[in-house]
């Protein structure tokens, strides 16, 4: 079996991503270093053509899609993991009263199981692959749900996802191999990217191609 190719973008840095806070519901902007973060994604993307592109509907996210060049459509499933009570905390801090903790175990106290995040992956991945063969789908989103999505890509567990260390303003590419899916990149920041313009080009304004749709 080979399909659709699918490309994710976790977004831009924020204030409590750079201190190691859980974020989810709370609506981070991103930081000024996290602005130039999305900008330079578009220095990967925007020679792509892509068929599809969604992001969640955190500003975070989103503003990173539209630095990047793009204007995605909201989809409420590629939202992050959401943590309950473990909002804003840092895992050393969750550690203190739940010793070990890990995400991909919990406890999630008010939040998200694992297996509640990866129902909305499903989706995701059921959406994507309803693409025809050799299109592509670019998705905006976060570092736990995008780890999870990926995961369950591969029809693996959702802790499978903590294997897949995932730094912000990373492209990753879910694609396929010898009839299998795979990932095809992996956590590559824009410096790394083949064939990148030099730093200070920036991306083309917002519906300009290539790229679209924006």
């Amino acid at each position: 079996m080979t399909g659709p190719v699918v490309w994710l973008a976790r977004h831009g840095e924020t204030e409590w991503s750079a201190s190691g806070q859980h974020t989810s519901r709370t609506d981070l902007p991103l930081t000024v270093a996290g602005e130039q973060e999305a900008i330079a994604l578009g220095t990967m993307l925007r020679s792509e053509h892509f068929d599809l592109v969604e992001s969640s509907p955190r500003q975070r996210a989103v503003r990173t899609a539209e630095l990047a060049g793009f204007k995605p459509a909201i989809y409420n499933d590629l939202a992050e993991w959401d943590y309950g009570e473990l909002e804003g905390l840092t895992t050393g801090q969750i550690r203190a009263n739940y010793p070990g903790w890990e995400i991909w175990h919990g406890p999630w106290p008010g939040g998200e199981t694992g297996g509640q995040v990866a129902a909305r992956a499903d989706r995701v991945v059921q959406r994507a692959r309803a693409l025809p063969s050799g299109a592509k789908a670019l998705l905006f989103s976060h570092g736990h749900l995008l780890r999870v999505l990926t995961a369950r890509w591969l029809g693996q567990p959702p802790a499978t996802g903590r294997f897949f260390v995932l730094g912000t303003a990373t492209v990753s590419v879910l694609s396929w191999e010898h009839g299998g899916a795979a990932v095809a990149q992996w956590n590559v920041p824009p410096s790394l990217a083949p064939g990148a313009p030099p730093a200070g080009v920036t991306p083309p304004a917002p519906g300009a191609p290539p790229g679209s749709p924006r």
